[in-house]
């Protein structure tokens, strides 16, 4: 590995140490702002040192074997190729690794994630899909520990979503589920379907950071806030009291509505937290708009219009065409267990990215 990129490797293991240290003085702990902020830049560190250290290690024992090897005794000197040959590949996918490490991160993957699914062609079908992925993306927050909490819904009368908007809060989302924005389609026999047919309908997934204030600033003179009496399910304040909350923003003309609660003040926070991750995005569609089409990522493109993924029921078979990867455990997918869709699919963006870094660092 360059010894350029080892001395770097070597003072983010001091910064990390240091780090440690000012953690455990008093003055540092008596200061929630400054602990909360040291404690995440240790645990920015973490994947990157403990990468390292294990490097050190195997190539110190490679190093140790290539010297047994090539000593006179011969049989000390087989011992010592062979283990050299078992480190090898060990060796280089701890150096991959390292280098992923090392590139720039996407400022938002540490974020949580505003998640939009809404019906698209099929009608009643698509909806009664975007059911399923609903509960899907549920299943798998479930999975790995966050909190979901549905901002807005719109049902229809056969348990479908016409549209549903939820914030998923915990370690890393937008890191993972970023790569779920897109066009999803599915094929299958409808319940109403009375001979047998397969149909295809589609929904679209969008997956927004959530923004923080000081992400995005609004100048409250930007919206015009309408409130109105909310629908559905509510019991007796449905169609009597002015909760419901819908916000334009003016300048952009982004308009957001959010009925979910019986407070409006619980929906207007819900709607601006709404606004302001759709806000964010489009800060981050101009930027990516702006890069070179040679560092664009097919999986980090969030064009709603493209086709990502079918979910084809008879087959029991799930395809993702961005990487051309098929596997007929849709049930499973389904329940939650998307992390054979979501690996290679991060597996493939971090290729992509290093190809891109290697070709510019040769430029």
């Amino acid at each position: 590995m360059d010894p350029a990129i080892l001395s770097r490797l070597d003072s983010l293991v001091q910064r990390r140490n240091e780090i440690a240290d000012q953690l455990g003085r008093p003055e540092v702990m008596g200061d929630s702002a400054r602990f909360r902020e040291l404690s995440k830049a240790y645990a920015d560190l973490g994947d990157t040192v403990q990468t390292y250290l294990h490097y050190r290690k195997a190539l110190s024992d490679y190093e140790g074997a290539k010297e047994l090897a090539s000593g006179e005794d011969a049989e000390l000197a087989a011992m010592g190729r062979e283990e050299a040959e078992a480190l090898a590949p060990r060796l280089e996918e701890l150096e991959r690794a390292l280098m992923v490490c090392l590139l720039p991160t996407d400022p938002n993957d540490a974020k949580n994630a505003i998640l939009e699914i809404r019906a698209g062609t099929g009608g009643e079908e698509a909806a009664l899909f975007a059911g399923d992925l609903f509960r899907m993306y549920a299943h798998y927050a479930e999975r790995r520990g966050w909190k979901i909490e549905v901002l807005d819904e719109s049902r229809t009368d056969l348990g479908g979503f016409k549209e549903v908007v939820c914030s998923l809060s915990g370690e890393r989302v937008y890191s993972r589920l970023k790569f779920e924005a897109g066009v999803h389609r599915v094929q299958r026999v409808p319940s109403t379907e009375a001979q047998g047919r397969i149909h295809t309908s589609a929904v679209t997934v969008a997956v927004l950071p959530e923004a923080e204030e000081i992400d995005v600033q609004i100048d409250e003179k930007d919206l015009r806030i309408d409130r109105f009496c909310s629908s559905g399910p509510g019991g007796q304040s449905v169609n009597t009291t002015y909760s419901a909350i819908r916000i334009t923003h003016l300048p952009t003309g982004l308009v957001v509505s959010c009925q979910d609660e019986k407070s409006q003040i619980k929906n207007k926070a819900k709607a601006l937290k709404i606004l302001r991750s759709r806000l964010l995005q489009m800060e981050e569609e101009k930027r990516m708009a702006q890069l070179s089409a040679t560092r664009k990522s097919m999986v980090r493109s969030g064009d709603r219009s493209e086709k990502i993924r079918t979910y084809n029921f008879p087959q029991n078979r799930c395809t993702d065409h961005r990487i051309n990867l098929t596997i007929h455990r849709l049930s499973d997918i389904l329940d939650g267990d998307m992390d054979m869709l979501l690996e290679p699919l991060v597996q493939t963006f971090e290729a992509e990215r290093l190809e891109a870094e290697f070709a510019r660092a040769v430029k």
